[in-house]
């Protein structure tokens, strides 16, 4: 497994936890398991298509990609929920920028 797709993973891992906190206390702490391991699982997920090995390409270009991989793979969750979570949905779209960013940072 490379270090971009690893690194990227344990990125929605970590979102993972982040957006599950968020959802479960905008529920008043109500959000069913089922619920809470699903949003998490799609931030892992979403960890997976975005650090998959893609060509190189300019910053931009590449935030742009985690952007779309972000709405794209939130999508799935959001229309799963009956479009009841628009949220999630749009920090998916965040988190997704947030993992490429992360990837395509400057190195030293």
């Amino acid at each position: 497994m490379s270090k971009r797709m690893m690194t990227a993973l344990i990125g929605g891992v970590i979102l993972g936890i982040v957006c599950v906190i968020g959802a479960y206390a905008r529920s008043n702490f109500t959000a069913s398991a089922d619920f809470v391991f699903s949003l998490w699982y799609n931030r892992v997920i979403l960890g997976l298509i975005v650090g998959a090995p893609w060509p190189e390409t300019s910053r931009n270009k590449a935030l742009l990609r985690g952007a779309l991989f972000g709405l794209l793979v939130s999508f799935a969750f959001y229309s799963s929920t009956g479009f009841q979570d628009p949220v999630s949905f749009l920090a998916g779209v965040v988190y997704g920028v947030i993992l490429e960013a992360w990837l395509s940072r400057p190195r030293k």
